[in-house]
């Protein structure tokens, strides 16, 4: 535990320098969220609803560091050590990659819930919005949608030859994944032929399972995007074990 404890502690270190993660998981979630409040303040989704349009967007809005550490910062960290031939040390080490890899994932976690605490203090303190649902329930669907796109990272940065492809890949995930799911332009404000492309993304249907979440809707209603989210994770999951290249 304690050797656990020091190399996230080294890696974080990193990370932080490279300002990366800070910048796309950090700040850009809050000040997306500023800019969402500033256009649309205290008005509500519809006039029958009474909850605000903030407290609508507060699912998606919570899934952009999810998006940015799991399908960008991922993929590109593994490929990164792949081709460095770091992995290829560790294997002589009585650390083995796999315990990097649990590593990675703590930290993209950490900037993921960090993240999530930044932007609802942003929409409570300053624009006045409450959580409608269970946290308990919440967050469990939080942990289930973030290890979804962390597993489509890991899929990724493992089967990727070098980081170009890797670099790549990745791209295409995440632009389509953070403009069109919902993350940072409304769902609601979508036109509807865009709103059919966007179900077909993974993280859209996970918004959706946030956002009923946050909401206190029924759950019966979100079945169809936690059996999307568990398929993604044990799919892709399933791929980057079996195919994970270490050098």
């Amino acid at each position: 535990m304690n050797k656990f404890f020091t190399m996230l502690k080294t890696e974080l270190k990193l990370s932080f320098r490279g300002m990366d993660m800070v910048i796309f998981a950090l700040c850009m979630p809050v000040v997306v969220t500023i800019i969402l409040g500033v256009i649309y303040g205290a008005k509500t989704a519809a006039p029958e609803i009474t909850y605000t349009f903030l407290e609508q967007s507060f699912g998606a809005l919570s899934t952009i560091a999810i998006c940015a550490g799991g399908v960008m910062g991922l993929p590109l960290l593994i490929s990164d050590y792949r081709q460095k031939k770091i992995l290829k040390r560790y294997k002589v080490t009585p650390t083995s990659p796999a315990f990097l890899l649990a590593v990675w994932v703590t930290i993209y976690a950490i900037y993921s819930l960090l993240s999530l605490c930044l932007v609802f203090g942003v929409l409570s303190i300053f624009f006045g919005c409450r959580f409608n649902g269970a946290i308990g329930i919440f967050l469990f669907m939080y942990l289930l949608v973030m290890f979804s796109m962390f597993s489509i990272g890991l899929m990724v940065g493992g089967v990727a030859p070098d980081t170009k492809t890797a670099s790549v890949a990745a791209s295409l995930l995440y632009f389509p994944m953070l403009i069109f799911s919902g993350a940072t332009l409304p769902y609601e404000v979508m036109p509807s032929a865009l709103q059919k492309i966007a179900d077909v993304l993974p993280l859209t249907q996970g918004i959706k399972l946030l956002k009923a979440t946050s909401l206190g809707l029924p759950l019966e209603s979100v079945w169809f995007p936690i059996a999307i989210m568990a398929v993604v994770t044990v799919v892709c999951g399933g791929i980057a074990i079996r195919f994970f290249k270490w050098e």
